[in-house]
Parts: C-alpha cells; sequence; structure tokens
C-alpha cells in the first residue's frame, strides 16, 4: 500500500513573510512613486499653468534637474552607503525629502509659487532617491536570507515601473483637483509614511558575519582595503561586444527619455487635453514597461536581433503620434513603446550579467546606469528647448527619425567572438533570457524615472 504524499507548502510572497523586507520595499515603492508623481505633475503644472509661452524649455529644465543628483553624487553616495547605517540613511533620506515638499506645500498654500521654488524641490526629491535606492540594494543581505536574494531582487526591480505606473497616474490628476500645494502635500504624506515603515523595522546581519547596520561599536572595525578593481576603460576594452552595444543604447537614450518632456506639450498642445489625458498617457507607457518586463524574456532570438527590432518598434510607434493625433492611438502607440523599453531591459541585463565578469559587475552595472542616466538631462534640455520652435508632432518624429540609426547599428554589429569578449556565449533562448539574481537596472531608460 502506498504512502500518500503530502501536498507541497505553497510559500507567501516574501513582502508578506518578512516583514522587515516588506516594509523597506513599501517604502521605496512610496518614495519613488512620490518622486514620479512630483515629476509629471510638476510638468504638467509648468506647461499648463505657470509657464504656457516657453513650456517646453521649463518642462526639459525640470527633468534634468531631476536626474542630475543620480549622476553627479555616485561617488558620495557610495561613501555614505559604506559609513552610516543603513536604516539611518533610508530614514533620514526619506524624512528629507518628506521634509522638502512639505515646505513647498505650506509656501504655495500661503502665496505665489515661483517657478524656482519647483526646480528647487525637485533637486532635493531627487537627491534624497539617489541616496535611497542604492541604499536599499545594498541593504538586502542584512534583511533577507541567502534562500531569498533572487526573489528579493525581482521584487526590487519592479518598484520602479509599478511606482512610475502609480505616480505619473496621479501626478496631472493631482495637479488639476488641487495645485502643486496639493501635490506636494500627498508627496509629502508618502514620503513621511515611508520613514515611519523604515523606523520600525531592524536589519539584521548579513551572511557573510558582519555586523548588522543598525548597530553601533565605541571601537571602529578594523579597516581592510579593498581588492583593486579595474576601470570602466580597462573593463570595456577587454569587452568589445558589450562596449557597441552600450554605445547603441546610449545613442537611443537621447531619444527614448524625451518621451517625458514631449508628452505633457502634446497633451497641451496637439491634444488639447487636460491632467486625465496626461496621466491616461503615461499610465500606457508605464504599463506597457511592466508588461514588457514579464514577457520580453520569452522571445527567442540573439539579444541584439531582439534589441534592434523592439528599437525599430520604438520608432514607428513615436512616429504614430507625430502622424494621427487621437487618443486611443496615442496610448496604444505609448503602450507598445513602454513594451519595447521593458523587454530590451530584461534581454540585455541577462546578457550583460553572462559576458561581464563577476569581479567587474558592480562597476560595470554602476557606470553602466551612470552613462545612460546622463543622456537624460540632455534630452530634456535638448527636447525641450525644440519644444518651443517647433509643434509636439514634429518632436515625435524627430524621436522616430533619432531611434531608427541606433537600430540599424545594433542589427549590424559584428557577432560576439569569444577569443575578444572571454569564454561567455551570447545567449539565444528563453533559458538564457532570464536575468541572474544580480540583476542591474534596464539599458534602455525609456520608463525609468
Amino acid at each position: 500500500m502506498s504512502t500518500p504524499t503530502a501536498a507541497p507548502v505553497r510559500r507567501l510572497p516574501l513582502v508578506l513573510h518578512n516583514r522587515a523586507f516588506g516594509t523597506v520595499w513599501l517604502g521605496q515603492v512610496l518614495t519613488q512613486a512620490g518622486t514620479r508623481m512630483f515629476q509629471v505633475g510638476a510638468s504638467w503644472w509648468l506647461i499648463g499653468y505657470a509657464a504656457s509661452s516657453d513650456g517646453g524649455l521649463a518642462a526639459g529644465v525640470l527633468m534634468a534637474v531631476s536626474t542630475l543628483p543620480a549622476v553627479a553624487l555616485a561617488p558620495l553616495v557610495a561613501r555614505a552607503i559604506a559609513r552610516h547605517s543603513r536604516r539611518s540613511l533610508l530614514r533620514a533620506a526619506a524624512a528629507g525629502a518628506g521634509t522638502a515638499v512639505a515646505a513647498l506645500a505650506v509656501w504655495a498654500a500661503v502665496s505665489d509659487l515661483p517657478v524656482v521654488a519647483v526646480y528647487a524641490a525637485a533637486l532635493a526629491l531627487a537627491t534624497c532617491q539617489a541616496f535611497f535606492d542604492p541604499c536599499l540594494t545594498t541593504s538586502v543581505p542584512e534583511l533577507v536570507g541567502d534562500e531569498d536574494i533572487e526573489a528579493a531582487t525581482s521584487f526590487e526591480l519592479s518598484t520602479q515601473s509599478l511606482a512610475s505606473l502609480g505616480g505619473a497616474l496621479l501626478g496631472a490628476l493631482v495637479v488639476d483637483a488641487a495645485g502643486v500645494a496639493g501635490l506636494a502635500a500627498g508627496c509629502a504624506v508618502a514620503y513621511g509614511t515611508a520613514a515611519v515603515l523604515i523606523t520600525t523595522i531592524r536589519f539584521h546581519a548579513p551572511p557573510d558575519g558582519t555586523p548588522p547596520s543598525t548597530t553601533t561599536s565605541a571601537e571602529p572595525a578594523p579597516y581592510s582595503a579593498p581588492a583593486p578593481q579595474r576601470t570602466l576603460r580597462q573593463i570595456l576594452g577587454r569587452l568589445p561586444h558589450v562596449r557597441a552595444i552600450l554605445l547603441c543604447f546610449t545613442a537611443a537614450n537621447l531619444f527614448t527619455t524625451a518621451v517625458f518632456v514631449v508628452m505633457p506639450l502634446y497633451t497641451a498642445t496637439v491634444l488639447h487635453g487636460d491632467g486625465a489625458t496626461l496621466s491616461l498617457l503615461e499610465a500606457s507607457l508605464g504599463l506597457g514597461t511592466l508588461v514588457g518586463s514579464f514577457t520580453g524574456s520569452r522571445m527567442p532570438g540573439r539579444p541584439t536581433v531582439i534589441g534592434s527590432a523592439c528599437l525599430g518598434a520604438m520608432a514607428v510607434a513615436l512616429a504614430i503620434p507625430g502622424l494621427i493625433a487621437a487618443r486611443p492611438v496615442v496610448a496604444g502607440a505609448l503602450l507598445l513603446t513602454g513594451w519595447c523599453v521593458g523587454a530590451i531591459g530584461v534581454r540585455f541585463v541577462a546578457l550583460f550579467q553572462r559576458l561581464v565578469p563577476t569581479s567587474d559587475k558592480p562597476a560595470f552595472f554602476a557606470v553602466m546606469q551612470a552613462m545612460l542616466g546622463a543622456t537624460f538631462p540632455i534630452a530634456s534640455l535638448l527636447f525641450g528647448l525644440l519644444g518651443d520652435s517647433f509643434s509636439a508632432q514634429t518632436l515625435c518624429l524627430i524621436q522616430a527619425a533619432g531611434l531608427t540609426p541606433a537600430a540599424l547599428a545594433l542589427l549590424l554589429l559584428p557577432g560576439y567572438s569569444p577569443a575578444a569578449d572571454g569564454p561567455a556565449t551570447e545567449p539565444d533562448d528563453e533559458t538564457a533570457a532570464h536575468p541572474t539574481p544580480a540583476s542591474a537596472p534596464a539599458p534602455a531608460a525609456g520608463g525609468t524615472r
């Protein structure tokens, strides 16, 4: 007589069965959603209410200011994370952002608000977020066990899409309903709640046995010199295939990231819509990115071919609003654009994980993100200036034209050479397309903050 086998126990999602990680993850969702809500809402306020004559430049400056801290402060952020308590740094970042927007809310409620005050608040929020996100990434081993590292990484990587979707959906709607004062007050609630949540949890010792970041000692730990690391030039010098791919995506990002300036202009001047219309377009882009992140890995084929096809599809999708000014058509085009961004991110993070040596990954992914992020302020200012001289539909066509050479260059790249790039092989099937637990941000920043 056979003994019946016990049904496997289904485990709750990590954010539910690990209270510490779930709490900090929720704090990250709140802070990123607050940042994105402020960016979208402030852009809409500048274009629709405060600086209608030169709204393109005003919105471009706002987006440029919102992306500079993550690039310019990278060395300072790294030192701060290494020297200070993780929980204290996370809490201070959230509380600092909350204080900045709370002050802006009071100012906007009692008097007319100068545009420079909105720029200053955006800079403060971006600075706080520049500390919060990498600090949380570094803290993952102190919040979860080794067996949950992969699940924690997946949740953390999904935060940006979820937060962007929610924040972008609310930003313009709140401005239309309650002005900048209501927008800033809502963001202050989000940041304040995140700071309180982080205060309630404790960090634990990471797997290597080093003390948790929340503990202090009267005597400093003995200093251990870090192992020498190669520079990015040395790393990429050994990986010409990866270097060529990065250059293609850096060029593409100059045109994809401009969508955050073009969308508010298009809504106001072409669709003649309100905040609800802009929220619909932002939500379409965010939803497409989220779906692409989960489904892009299922596409068979070489990543360079898939990446070229996705860039080509994005060029077509971005050209459609330049030719057809209808809300459902534009929303569908942005949904496709977002899907391509998410799919590209999944495939090329997996490719870089396989091709870049393990010892070089921290430096490579950090500088990769800085490289790609540096295109954001350039694109914001460039398309902001163009938006005051050309129609928003023309800007859509410029985006499409700019993506086409990048798509062709990626398609025409010479094949991967193990002799030049090392022993790894370029993944060409579904299994190889899944990122490893040490995933990094997507190389195409069309849907990022």
